[in-house]
């Protein structure tokens, strides 16, 4: 049987230049994780509809797992292995760790990546609007409270971010015993 042809694909994975042969069918995803073995950027459902494959691409979110290689020739990506400045974290990671926003950590590649992209965007300017620009990233801890109020104490420069729903004593696991 013949070897299937390969193609050429130019990519900037986190500052750094890549001249790949990939097949055709190879998604951004597994060139990512398989590849070149950048492993933070998560494989959950496969079908685009958890958000743990989200990265930047052109500084726009993209889910990894929709997205063939070949496609984004020529791109600028950005995993979460790129969004640290050498040892200094990026504020979202900063701010991640302060408010706990995450339990397993399996979301939180793709959380950090997508809240990156929604504060590109520039299109949040309530606690409310980030819970749904973010609502493509599922968190099956429950994580979401933390994962929001981080989002928009970086996104909106709102510290004390919250709403009702996130004052609600039911939501923020705060009920009196």
């Amino acid at each position: 049987m013949p070897k299937p042809a390969l193609t050429s694909v130019q990519l900037r994975i986190n500052g750094m230049a890549h001249d790949l042969q990939v097949e055709p069918w190879v998604t951004l995803l597994d060139l990512l994780r398989d590849r070149l073995e950048l492993t933070g950027t998560k494989k959950g459902c496969d079908h685009g509809q958890c958000g743990a494959c989200t990265v930047l691409v052109n500084g726009e979110r993209i889910l990894s797992c929709l997205t063939l290689a070949v496609m984004r020739d020529g791109a600028e990506v950005t995993t979460v292995e790129g969004l640290a400045q050498g040892d200094r974290l990026h504020p979202l990671q900063q701010v991640f760790m302060r408010r706990d926003a995450f339990q397993c950590g399996y979301c939180t590649p793709g959380q950090l990546c997508s809240a990156v992209g929604l504060i590109n965007e520039g299109n949040a300017t309530s606690l409310d609007e980030v819970r749904e620009l973010m609502s493509g990233n599922l968190c099956r801890c429950g994580a979401y409270v933390q994962i929001a109020q981080a989002v928009a104490e970086v996104a909106l420069g709102q510290p004390d971010a919250t709403s009702a729903r996130s004052r609600c004593p039911i939501v923020t696991g705060t009920v009196p015993a």
